[in-house]
């Protein structure tokens, strides 16, 4: 049985602001697209890809992540694939959704970029038609690859300015920080783009990098950021930036040993804005409700808490304010017709 806590959970609107749509291809349309693509996976069935899914940190899931994409091949393959996500999440009652995709994982496998963003693009549309999700994209560069493929890419999306909000930076972050691609972030925020990298969680020079990203790069958010804590400096430069932090619990479960649910809860009690997300949640299996969730459990957060949380997610977003406004006060009637029922029926 759901506890009161889950219900209000799931009865809130939320955004979600860090999730990369190849890491939500889930076993069961991995099989369905190799099927239709003539190719073969290495696993026996469904159940055997899952028990694949061990890692314990991020270098090894990115091995198992960049494998998976395999399938994708044709533009229908990648509409499969974006509205079975807007699907699910829009269940958990996610009206609002950043995602992120990594062209250069398909580019540098023959699929055009074309094909990419035009399946990605086509379900965009049907969902916020069917499910009433509303999205934006986020095109990340891969951090292991070269700043010139990066940049080359750039240009590549160039003509597709009115279909992506911002660029961001992800994949292994071990001797590829930030300014390696200073050059390519500076081009993208000339070309109106905004602007996000992922400081993963404890990786190596975590902190050096967060300070990368906000003086040589000026992000206008940062993806992960956990280990922001660090260092209080840097803390007080974050909330004086106002900069929305795009935490993923389930996944530091995975790469990091833990929710790291007690330095959300110091990321609260700071000020910062510190957001929830599900990161890959085929692989770190949760998605928004489910790490909303395990965070709330482990660090016992009250209502109030949880309610920032979601409200975070809104505020940090990229939308207009007046968009950001609109969907806070959903949240707000939400809250207070959930407070209502709860009233009505402790009198009963």
């Amino acid at each position: 049985m759901k506890s009161d806590m889950q219900r209000f959970i799931e009865h809130l609107p939320k955004a979600e602001l860090h999730m990369h749509i190849e890491g939500s291809l889930e076993p069961e349309l991995k099989f369905r697209l190799a099927e239709r693509n003539g190719l073969e996976l290495p696993y026996e069935d469904v159940s055997a890809m899952r028990r694949a899914y061990q890692f314990d940190d991020l270098p090894s899931f990115l091995a198992v992540y960049y494998e998976g994409m395999s399938v994708l091949l044709e533009e229908e393959d990648f509409y499969d694939l974006a509205l079975a996500y807007l699907r699910k999440t829009a269940s958990q009652n996610v009206v609002y959704a950043e995602f992120f995709f990594d062209p250069q994982a398909h580019t540098s496998r023959g699929v055009s970029f074309d094909t990419v963003i035009g399946g990605i693009r086509r379900a965009q549309v049907d969902g916020e038609r069917e499910y009433g999700i509303r999205t934006n994209l986020i095109m990340c560069f891969l951090r292991d690859m070269t700043a010139e493929s990066a940049m080359e890419t750039l240009e590549i999306a160039l003509p597709y300015k009115d279909l992506i909000l911002g660029v961001g930076l992800d994949s292994d972050e071990r001797n590829n920080p930030p300014l390696k691609f200073r050059e390519v972030f500076e081009r993208a925020g000339s070309e109106g783009f905004l602007l996000t990298m992922h400081c993963d969680v404890d990786q190596q020079d975590s902190v050096s990098h967060l300070w990368q990203c906000m003086n040589e790069i000026s992000v206008n958010r940062i993806d992960h950021g956990v280990n922001s804590l660090e260092d209080e400096r840097l803390c007080d430069e974050i909330i004086a930036r106002d900069l929305g932090l795009t935490v993923c619990p389930i996944s530091n479960g995975y790469v990091a040993g833990g929710l790291k649910s007690a330095e959300i809860t110091a990321m609260l009690e700071k000020g910062m804005k510190v957001t929830i997300n599900s990161d890959d949640p085929a692989y770190f299996p949760g998605y928004m409700n489910e790490n909303l969730t395990a965070v709330q459990e482990e660090a016992a957060l009250s209502k109030d808490q949880v309610l920032q949380l979601v409200r975070n997610g809104f505020s940090a977003s990229w939308l207009p304010a007046e968009d950001k406004e609109r969907y806070l006060r959903r949240v707000t009637e939400s809250w207070q017709s959930n407070t209502d029922t709860r009233e009505q029926a402790d009198e009963k």
